[in-house]
């Protein structure tokens, strides 16, 4: 009997600290990502870096204000699109998707999250890019919005199923109809997950290139027009990180440190949601 306990310790032992030792991998390689960034970019973030256009080749100094602006337009329009869409995919999936149509949506859903972001993009530029003649953002943010919604789709059905089912059956015997139990009480209850699957989804596109390319191609000069090829920060890096010029290599490092803490800020911004949500559920 000691020698088995002995043994059943010494695995207990041995799996924790090899769970420990990979985890500390995981974490360093996010560490040291972050801090060679900081090493190569946070002495070029000024003021002008936020607030100026790029100067013409073969000068220093300015910024990418444009490439900011631009990311948060092309961003912000591809949540419009696709928040909405996901949410209500995934509400969907989780009440009435029983059935075979609901095996194909999630079907669908798996395989968008499996396909490559460039061929999304390949695909609306033959769509719509094509079609209308020119790149523009709002082709740009349409690419991210594909890509947005079927993650969003399958994080609000998982967390949808979470909800009791007595709640559900609560309202019901209320003489609530099943669709306003569906978005007044099991979407509600579920507000602080889904939330933070939306704020995940959106970190995620915030750094996609190839599909931008094929869209939104980019744009020198600072432009908030949807139906015009706009600058995002991905794009700069892409631009930057590939030029001949040193000038350009030092604000693509910089571009690199400032999208990174944005994905930074969104996944903490994520994490507190959900951890206030069920602080204040105790």
């Amino acid at each position: 009997m000691n020698a088995r306990r002995l043994r059943r310790r010494l695995v207990n032992g041995t799996m924790t600290a090899l769970v420990g030792a990979l985890s500390f991998v995981a974490v360093l390689a996010l560490v040291l990502i972050l801090g060679h960034l900081v090493a190569k970019g946070a002495s070029s973030l000024d003021w002008n870096f936020f607030t100026k256009n790029p100067v013409p080749t073969g000068e220093t100094g300015g910024g990418v204000a444009h490439a900011i602006v631009g990311s948060g337009i092309i961003v912000g329009l591809a949540a419009l699109i696709g928040l909405p869409i996901g949410i209500g995919t995934g509400l969907y999936l989780a009440e009435y998707g029983s059935g075979r149509l609901g095996w194909v949506v999630r079907f669908v859903a798996d395989v968008l999250n499996g396909t490559p972001s460039i061929v999304v993009g390949i695909f609306v530029w033959t769509w719509l890019v094509r079609p209308m003649g020119h790149f523009s953002a709002f082709a740009g943010s349409v690419a991210l919005a594909i890509l947005m919604v079927p993650m969003i789709a399958r994080t609000t059905e998982e967390l949808v199923r979470l909800v009791p089912h007595s709640l559900r059956e609560a309202a019901l015997a209320l003489g609530y109809p099943r669709w306003r139990t569906s978005l007044r009480i099991v979407a509600r209850t579920a507000l602080a997950g889904i939330l933070t699957g939306c704020l995940v989804a959106v970190a995620r596109i915030a750094g996609e290139t190839a599909p931008l390319l094929f869209t939104a191609l980019g744009n020198v000069n600072f432009n908030t027009h949807i139906g015009e090829p706009m600058e995002a920060l991905s794009l700069q890096i892409f631009q930057y990180a590939t030029g001949p010029f040193d000038e350009w290599h030092r604000l693509a490092w910089a571009s690199a440190l400032v999208l990174m803490g944005l994905v930074l800020v969104l996944a903490i911004l994520a994490r507190w949601v959900l951890r206030s949500r069920h602080g204040a559920a105790r």
